[in-house]
């Protein structure tokens, strides 16, 4: 199976919505390296990191789940670098 490297930036402008993307987070959690949250309290938004480690189509299906949400915008960044792993 072929998984890349990719960062997913999220901005969350609506906080009602916080619960449905951790939800989508634990979810998809196998994949994920690590995250970085931080709260814009003069801006009241949130800003958050995804790395993820996981097959191009996992990820994009992730950052289209995560961009659907009301309030919510997604942005995916991914490394050029594709690894080859045994199937488990």
């Amino acid at each position: 199976m072929e998984t890349r490297i990719a960062v997913i930036a999220i901005v969350v402008e609506n906080l009602d919505a916080v619960e449905e993307l951790n939800g989508l987070l634990h979810q998809y959690g196998g994949y994920i390296i690590g995250r970085m949250g931080l709260p814009y309290r003069k801006g009241n938004i949130n800003i958050l990191s995804v790395a993820v480690d996981a097959p191009q189509d996992v990820i994009s299906t992730l950052s289209g789940k995560i961009g659907k949400l009301s309030g919510v915008s997604a942005k995916t960044a991914y490394s050029n670098i594709v690894y080859q792993t045994e199937d488990e």
